[in-house]
């Protein structure tokens, strides 16, 4: 889920809150994250809980990833905290550029 969280915090301008089934799982997303990013020139001010930790923080300045396995995403909460801010829909953007491409 991503919240656009600009107008409820100084913090940052989206929270990218994801679920991971399992610690392998939730440090190879984590990996797989700061390389892509890595390759279009961003690199991550802090990273916070890697390896061993159910919730590894990625903070990249206006967008923070919140990497969750299940028990602590249910723990922590954060989606009712920010809950009420807009969410952004990835799946329904590119769908939306997906037909405007076969027009």
């Amino acid at each position: 889920m991503i919240y656009a969280v600009k107008k409820v915090t100084f913090i940052a301008d989206y929270f990218v809150i994801c679920t991971a089934d399992s610690q392998t799982q939730l440090n190879a997303i984590a990996e797989e994250i700061e390389k892509q990013l890595g390759k279009e020139g961003f690199h991550p001010p802090g990273i916070e809980g890697e390896k061993v930790s159910h919730w590894i923080l990625m903070d990249y300045g206006d967008v923070i990833i919140h990497l969750f396995r299940k028990d602590a995403r249910d723990f922590y909460n954060l989606d009712g905290l920010w809950g009420d801010s807009p969410k952004i829909d990835l799946e329904e953007r590119v769908l939306h550029i997906k037909k405007a491409m076969l027009k």
